[in-house]
């Protein structure tokens, strides 16, 4: 995977209100990362969007064939970060699984049924040069 480079304020301290991840974000992006390629996620991009939000250090995007692909998506990518030692993984979206948030922290998985993904576009919002995508 192509590295970019951090964003200029990456250094600066984390704020207080967001939880601790319990490992670096280039860790838990990388666990992310790992878990969509393993279950065959389709359009994986990666957003670093350190200094641009107080939300997030990095996005993780990616789409599934069907509702049931994506809650088993977020199903292991959950189960991967705990197993990593992430501390208070969240989600949002499950029941329908049309769009499901995953958020750990300093990492936010956005995993999308494709037609969802293409009306939220997303990545567009977001990305600028600080995107990665992945071979599919």
């Amino acid at each position: 995977m192509k590295r970019e480079a951090a964003a200029p304020e990456a250094g600066k301290p984390r704020d207080p209100n967001r939880p601790a991840p319990g490992i670096d974000v280039d860790a838990a992006t990388q666990v992310v990362l790992t878990s969509l390629e393993d279950d065959k996620a389709e359009e994986i991009v990666s957003i670093d969007i350190r200094g641009k939000s107080s939300f997030a250090d990095m996005l993780v995007v990616a789409s599934g064939r069907s509702a049931r692909h994506v809650g088993a998506l977020a199903d292991h990518v959950m189960r991967k970060l705990k197993e990593a030692g992430v501390k208070d993984v969240r989600v949002e979206g499950m029941p329908q699984a049309d769009w499901v948030l995953v958020d750990a922290g300093d990492v936010v998985v956005h995993l999308f049924r494709p037609e969802v993904r293409s009306f939220y576009n997303i990545e567009k919002i977001w990305s600028g040069n600080h995107t990665t995508a992945l071979p599919s």
